[in-house]
């Protein structure tokens, strides 16, 4: 009897610790998984958490199918929170950011909101001034995308945006998959399909600071850029046109160098962009397997190798970051807090004919990869 007493009490005790328990189940960046749980247009967001055989972790919302923290060991084997972003789904919802997004249906701007397509004019949402900017003001960063956990390393997340969402004409259906690799790569795969004649150009909008204070400026990082030409920009930060050497210009990034020292510089690209906030043509001609940027921090030895096979990069140094809205763990990131290194095709290019085009047909499939590898070094 004494026995069966005791089996009770010692059972009672366990669920009563369980229940009087409040601590949540935490990620390894400190991120608490029911923080994202929400609801929009009668679909569920969540938490998606990813792991490798080395312990990184890559935490996803299928929120505008965000990347929210990026877990990667630095010189010392410390664990280090790599991008920017909030630690709760209202926080994403309600205030206007790309961190971490998966952006459609076209990456950066179209002039003018419009383009001609077949001979007919499509007039699309203007939420940058008179210009469209990264697929309208509900553009897919902030739709949710159905999510699949294929395995442990693995989210497959959906898009099915209907014929003239923000203007664009087709139901599009695209996929993006996240793949966490056991050498600490995080492997993007892009495609989309279309029901009528549109454009589409996707990327992802991570702000990367390898240092781990994102408190602070990220402009000591030194940035590597496989590019011989970019294309300038006017003051609404859409290409002239013109594909001019980066030889002899702050924008020549072929020989590693710290992003702050030509940030600052008095030449009119610098001036206009408020910094850095352009496209630069890669001369890896479309080779997935050569490298098209690298971003290394000497604070943490971690060293981000960036591949892909877009013809472009828009390389974004967090000039319009304000350091007034709190990000995860109450941080406010200042001004340049942050490199965005986005492989796509070029800005405007349904406006620029001998461009890479960014057309797509019924019975055609859009692809796109890229490939975030992080080491040491």
């Amino acid at each position: 009897m004494n026995r069966i007493i005791k089996t009770i009490a010692v059972a009672a005790l366990a669920v009563f610790g369980a229940a009087c328990s409040n601590e949540p189940a935490l990620t390894l960046s400190g991120l608490d998984p029911q923080a994202f749980v929400g609801e929009k247009n009668g679909k569920e967001t969540d938490l998606y958490t990813l792991t490798n055989a080395n312990g990184m972790e890559v935490c996803i919302t299928n929120f505008g199918g965000r990347l929210v923290s990026v877990m990667v060991p630095d010189k010392d084997g410390k664990m280090v929170d790599v991008i920017l972003g909030f630690d709760n789904i209202n926080d994403y919802m309600t205030k206007s950011s790309d961190f971490g997004a998966s952006i459609g249906r076209y990456a950066n701007r179209i002039a003018g909101g419009k383009f001609q397509l077949d001979g007919e004019t499509v007039v699309l949402d203007q939420n940058d001034g008179e210009n469209c900017l990264h697929g309208g003001a509900e553009g897919w960063q902030y739709q949710v995308y159905d999510a699949e956990l294929v395995d442990p390393q693995t989210l497959k997340l959906t898009m099915v945006d209907p014929d003239g969402h923000m203007g664009f004409p087709g139901t599009v259906t695209a996929v993006v998959t996240y793949k966490l690799t056991d050498d600490n790569a995080i492997d993007i795969s892009y495609s989309g399909t279309t029901d009528k004649p549109t454009v589409l150009s996707m990327t992802n909008h991570a702000y990367f600071n390898l240092s781990g204070n994102h408190a602070a400026e990220g402009t000591d990082m030194v940035l590597y850029i496989n590019s011989d030409v970019f294309t300038p920009a006017n003051d609404k930060l859409i290409p002239t046109g013109e594909m001019r050497p980066v030889e002899g210009t702050p924008f020549d990034f072929r020989t590693p160098k710290t992003i702050a020292q030509d940030i600052n510089a008095d030449y009119d690209q610098i001036v206009l962009g408020n910094g850095y906030d352009h496209n630069w043509v890669l001369n890896t001609a479309g080779d997935i397997n050569k490298l098209a940027l690298s971003v290394y921090s000497p604070v943490t030895g971690i060293l981000l190798e960036e591949y892909t096979d877009q013809p472009g990069v828009q390389v974004y140094t967090g000039n319009f970051l304000t350091g007034e809205v709190p990000g995860k763990h109450g941080i406010m990131y200042p001004k340049r807090a942050s490199v965005c290194i986005e492989t796509q095709l070029y800005p405007n290019s349904p406006n620029m004919p001998e461009w890479p085009s960014a057309t797509l047909r019924p019975g055609e499939t859009y692809t796109h990869r890229c490939i975030y590898k992080f080491s040491v070094k």
